[in-house]
């Protein structure tokens, strides 16, 4: 038996939870149909075979068709989605976890334009900044209606076999009843705070009535909205004692701050270059005056945080969500004493962030999370060894050589520089942003355990190449910032780049051209403005920095906003020409014959990178598949088979930006989806 305090059993109710790490709710956005089907299922069924304890789904699943979701949720309010949660449900199970479903009604947190272009509903006509909706003001039909499509939900769940459900409160309905801010009904549902809890209490009822008083029933929500106007910290706290109070619930899931602005957001779903676990020690006063079960998530990335928020008594389960993303795999990692192997979570929120934009979770340096049906999380070694050189020791080379090298082969990589990194090095250099030289190290440390030869300082030109009597040759080289897109001046400006290295020095006023929308631009903007120079972005878009998700977005406006920054859009860099000592820039329009001046001493242009391909062009002729990729098998997690060329020595891959300017991600996953075959 372990001593780890993460690793005892939790007694909730009749539930017992195997251990004290749960992954909270949380909507990946991949239902098809709004159905938990294959994906989903495989993602989760990962995780309860690695050990969690609870694994928590949906964040938050639909209880009615008017709270139609703004990115892909579970719909709990159709009754085809029992068989499907169903089969999830039955093989976590098998694995010894145990699953809940997060039940909700959005609320004014959603769009009427979206599912059947019903109104979007609240306590008030008070719009929520994130989503823009002006509500309809629920009437007592509305009230009634709703409290019956919650009961509905729970039973559905219930009839699934899951073994408790989660109301969903801060920043949706049911909170939206809570807070002064966004309840102006009159009384039975409005006005006081016995009144404003009327609605969930009513809500909890029904569920009891339809479910049993056994069925387990727990509520998400903050106990402090932070916000001025709204629900305090004393309020909050009467409202834990009520729920403890109530006989209707059986856990409480704290967290603290507010949801309805991107700041707010961030704040409570802390990102990189934030402090972890901010609010643990919040939700351990929760559980102190309580003295009731008590779980809570935020920014909990690594095994020390979480076996300090149980060792010191703060919660009882403690979220592990985004860590969940980055190794599914941790619990396992963790109770095999290899808590040195566990992939970090670097809270880039790559995840969540993709969300908000519409799109499918995926973490930023594990691109198998959420691609389980067609990915490997532990890489299968190969039926023979064979020799693997890999050119570039960037986020893409470096991960293509820590699955060669778990394949079984005979792995080298040739560097450039005096030590791996590539752009992530650049990146990390931003203080707030230096937990990103871990997906670097961590892939260091897995390649240093299995042998993999490295040559740093070494241009690989084509005959050291070959002196390593390759049979499979990856290109990992990267790119270098395309900065000629001016009609004159060209040799008057630099790129992001030589900011963030350091190799020039910020101007006393600066021009930044974006016209590649990531966080080059800002994080030159960041350390420009950092030393008292005035500086304006400027971009052809309509938004800036449109690459830059929502929360990754708020801190380098909470630095930019405090200094001498200007954003400026729609206007596009025409040209630079040196006026004395200082730069005159031309601006120009898309949108018709339009014309701007600004004299700066400083252009810096932002306009993505141009692969460093020479070395490839000049191998293509010598492989045997001349370079070229079967993107059916690429796509579909297949094997790659092409052989134009047999009398070839080797086979010939490049990816990332060796191949076009993408992200961290893609160079990461064109390394896995190659190599985990060769």
């Amino acid at each position: 038996m372990s001593n780890d305090p993460l690793l005892q059993s939790f007694q909730l109710k009749h539930l017992t939870l195997r251990n004290r790490i749960m992954i909270t709710s949380h909507e990946p956005a991949y239902p098809e149909d709004g159905m938990p089907k294959g994906r989903y299922r495989a993602y989760h069924v990962e995780r309860a075979k690695a050990g969690v304890a609870l694994t928590m789904t949906a964040g938050s699943a639909s209880v009615a068709r008017d709270s139609p979701p703004v990115f892909n949720n579970i719909l709990a309010w159709k009754d085809e989605v029992v068989g499907w949660m169903k089969q999830m449900v039955d093989e976590c199970h098998d694995h010894g976890a145990a699953v809940m479903i997060q039940l909700t009604h959005l609320g004014r947190r959603t769009r009427w334009d979206k599912g059947d272009w019903l109104p979007v509903l609240a306590p008030s006509h008070e719009r929520e900044a994130a989503h823009r909706a002006f509500p309809k003001r629920m009437e007592d039909w509305d009230i009634a209606r709703v409290i019956r499509d919650f009961a509905d939900a729970a039973e559905r769940m219930k009839a699934a076999g899951v073994d408790g459900i989660e109301l969903e409160a801060y920043g949706h309905l049911l909170e939206q009843f809570w807070s002064p801010l966004t309840n102006d009904l009159d009384a039975p549902y409005g006005g006081g705070l016995d009144n404003r809890l009327r609605f969930t209490f009513d809500v909890l009822r029904a569920i009891r009535d339809r479910c049993g008083p056994d069925f387990i029933v727990g509520l998400r929500y903050t106990g402090d909205q932070d916000l001025k106007g709204g629900m305090g910290p004393d309020e909050g706290l009467e409202v834990s004692r009520r729920l403890r109070d109530s006989g209707l619930v059986d856990f409480l899931n704290v967290v603290k701050g507010h949801i309805d602005t991107d700041p707010g957001l961030t704040d409570l779903i802390p990102v990189q270059g934030m402090p972890s676990a901010p609010h643990l020690d919040f939700a351990g006063e929760i559980r102190a005056a309580t003295g009731f079960p008590t779980f809570h998530a935020a920014r909990i990335p690594d095994i020390p945080t979480a076996r300090h928020a149980i060792a010191s008594g703060k919660l009882d389960m403690v979220g592990m969500t985004r860590a969940h993303l980055a190794d599914p795999h941790l619990v396992r990692k963790l109770r095999e004493g290899r808590e040195d192997d566990i992939r970090p979570c670097v809270g880039a929120n790559y995840c969540l962030d993709r969300i908000y934009q519409g799109g499918m979770a995926f973490c930023l340096h594990n691109a198998a999370s959420g691609r389980e049906e067609t990915m490997p999380h532990d890489i299968p070694p190969a039926p023979a060894a064979k020799r693997v050189t890999i050119i570039g020791a960037g986020p893409g080379g470096m991960e293509a050589a820590r699955v060669a090298a778990a394949r079984g082969h005979a792995v080298t990589v040739l560097e450039a520089a005096d030590q791996a990194g590539g752009q992530i090095r650049l990146t990390a250099q931003d203080a707030r942003r230096r937990e990103m030289i871990s997906i670097i190290d961590w892939r260091m440390a897995q390649c240093a355990a299995q042998g993999v030869t490295f040559r740093f300082n070494t241009f690989a030109d084509p005959e050291t190449v070959l002196e390593t009597r390759p049979e499979e040759v990856i290109i990992a080289t990267g790119g270098l910032p395309h900065t000629e897109v001016l009609e004159a001046g060209n040799d008057l400006v630099v790129s992001a780049w030589d900011i963030l290295a350091g190799d020039v020095k910020p101007g006393a006023s600066a021009l930044i051209y974006d016209d590649a929308g990531d966080h080059a631009a800002l994080q030159a903007a960041d350390l420009i403005s950092a030393t008292g120079a005035s500086v304006e972005i400027v971009t052809p878009d309509r938004s800036f920095s449109p690459e830059v998700m929502a929360m990754n977005l708020v801190p380098y406006m909470r630095n930019l906003q405090k200094r001498d920054t200007t954003f400026t859009v729609t206007w596009r860099l025409m040209s630079v020409t040196r006026e004395g000592n200082r730069l005159r820039a031309v601006l120009g329009s898309d949108y018709g014959d339009f014309r701007r001046e600004r004299l700066v001493d400083q252009v810096v242009v932002n306009h993505g990178t141009r692969p460093l391909d020479d070395l490839y062009f000049t191998l293509k002729p010598l492989s045997s598949n001349l370079g070229e990729v079967d993107y059916e098998a690429l796509s579909t997690g297949g094997f790659q088979g092409l052989r134009p060329n047999p009398e070839g020595a080797f086979r010939l891959f490049r990816i990332g930006d060796a191949v076009a300017a993408r992200n961290t991600h893609a160079a990461i996953y064109d390394a896995l989806r190659l190599v985990k075959d060769l």
